[in-house]
């Protein structure tokens, strides 16, 4: 007997104004269009955000094999595909979502246009304003070459094929601003640069080598961005481990990136990536070659600290595995299988290890060249199992200050007392809320450094060595010697013997 039932659809207003929930920013919306790009053979894509106040507009265009009506219309439909449907191999998508979802995300009016090498151009339009007048509340997919310009249609008359989507009342981004507005400007153009940045590195492994993609945001070309180096020698690449089992088997590799002292200013700042070093350490999450998390230790109990900074791990996953990854609808997170995190930890662990092994070496070194306890301001003590931190009497310029002071009990007692007051636990705080902000010794004050050079160096004369030891032992004194520039600069002119007008009397 078959049961009895109602239609009970969900209103097209209603639905599409909850999935305007989902969460997606414009780097993230952007990114799941370009997937669909990418599955469609696309070999160029372009993004254009033309800024016109509240009618600006986001253009994005691909030359992949497009798409006929009858295949537009049903990717134009929510839930498009079921996620738990076998997809090719190469798909980037999962839920039949990504392309709504993300376009309306961003704005109120989404129009595809399209065309494949066989079938003519096919337009249809979501727009969210003229549904909320449609009081049947019926999903009408509106159509027709007159829902766009003739400049906008003819984007595709050269084109063999492809796909060109038209994001306008970008409500999420510009809102009901007028086109002199600056700070509305200002704002879209950071979040282009955001667009740039995301997009650089989630799609790093598509935008170079052989077959690559071209990728543009407003003319320009992206440039990939490599969280690990694999171009620079200096990069230790960890042995490979492979986790899982059957068709969800995956690759673990673990890259240790190079200290700052083994390349350049230029490739140490790039490495950094937009969140600097610290937020850039942890696991780097790919399916298809497309990442899906940058930088995470994925909830093993793991802090990000400075000393493991160099440790980047890469897991490459297949689609198949994406429910029990918890692949979300956004491709922005994912959360390893409880049977898995053993072994990840395991890997996490010795990358760590390994990267903190580098700052430890590079110390023991640094205390070997120098051999002189002279050459650091601060001593680091440990008693009855306390750290602290205490002036180190020794330093040149401590020892000629204390030397030439006439009642030098108020300076011991006023060093006694910065030595017990120093704010260690605000430093740790600051230091792991925002890494990358504090400042380094003498930034910005070249100045006050030369001064501290020429005070610290005549401490070292005076204290009985030569000009060209005094030289030698500053160029190996923190934080001098980060300053090699001004430092060599300095003691080229610093080691020069003092002229005297031949009575034997310096001048």
């Amino acid at each position: 007997m078959q049961a009895d039932y109602d239609l009970a659809g969900p209103g097209a207003t209603e639905l599409f104004e909850s999935l305007r929930a989902f969460g997606y920013d414009l780097p993230t919306a952007l990114a799941d269009i370009i997937d669909n790009s990418l599955t469609a053979d696309a070999r160029n894509i372009w993004i254009d955000m033309q800024w016109a106040g509240r009618s600006s507009r986001i253009v994005i265009k691909d030359d992949g094999k497009g798409m006929s009506e009858e295949r537009l219309i049903d990717s134009m439909r929510p839930g498009s595909r079921s996620p738990v449907q076998e997809r090719d191999p190469a798909d980037l998508g999962r839920f039949g979502l990504g392309m709504k979802t993300a376009s309306i995300s961003q704005c109120r009016c989404l129009t595809v246009m399209t065309k494949t090498a066989d079938t003519p151009v096919a337009i249809r339009r979501w727009d969210l304003d003229y549904l909320s007048t449609v009081e049947t509340g019926e999903w009408r997919l509106l159509k027709g070459a007159a829902l766009l310009e003739p400049t906008d249609i003819e984007l595709l008359d050269d084109w063999k094929s492809g796909t060109v989507l038209f994001w306008d009342r970008l409500d999420a981004l510009v809102g009901d601003i007028n086109e002199d507005d600056d700070v509305g400007q200002r704002h879209f153009r950071e979040r282009a640069e955001a667009v740039r940045d995301h997009l650089a590195m989630v799609f790093h492994r598509f935008l170079r080598g052989r077959g690559s993609v071209k990728l543009h945001l407003n003319g320009r070309a992206i440039e990939p961005w490599d969280p690990f180096l694999e171009d620079t020698s200096a990069t230790e690449p960890l042995p490979s481990e492979f986790l899982g089992t059957g068709f969800e088997a995956f690759e673990v590799k673990a890259f240790i990136l190079p200290h700052h002292s083994r390349i350049s200013p230029e490739e140490h700042s790039r490495a950094a990536g937009s969140r600097g070093w610290n937020a850039h350490q942890g696991f780097y999450i790919y399916r298809n070659k497309r990442l899906l998390v940058a930088g995470d230790w994925l909830g093993l109990g793991m802090q990000k600290e400075e000393h493991f900074k160099l440790a980047r791990i890469r897991i490459d996953l297949p689609n198949s595995t994406d429910l029990s990854w918890q692949i979300d609808v956004k491709k922005s997170q994912a959360h390893p299988p409880a049977a898995l995190r053993k072994d990840l930890k395991r890997i996490a662990t010795a990358a760590r290890s390994r990267a903190s092994s580098i700052y430890r070496h590079r110390g023991k070194m640094i205390q070997r060249s120098l051999g002189d306890d002279s050459v650091f301001l601060w001593k680091h003590l440990t008693k009855h199992g306390k750290k602290f931190y205490k002036i180190n009497r020794d330093h040149p310029l401590v020892s000629k200050v204390l030397a030439d002071s006439k009642d030098s009990k108020p300076l011991r007692a006023l060093m006694n007392l910065i030595e017990q007051t120093v704010p260690a636990p605000l430093i740790v705080i600051n230091n792991a809320e925002s890494p990358d902000s504090l400042a380094q010794p003498f930034e910005g004050a070249t100045a006050e450094l030369q001064k501290a050079m020429q005070e610290v160096f005549e401490a070292l004369v005076e204290s009985g060595r030569s000009r060209d030891d005094a030289s030698k032992a500053l160029a190996q004194m923190e934080p001098f010697s980060s300053f090699p520039a001004i430092l060599a600069a300095f003691v080229e002119t610093a080691a020069l013997p003092a002229r005297t007008d031949g009575s034997g009397d310096d001048k």
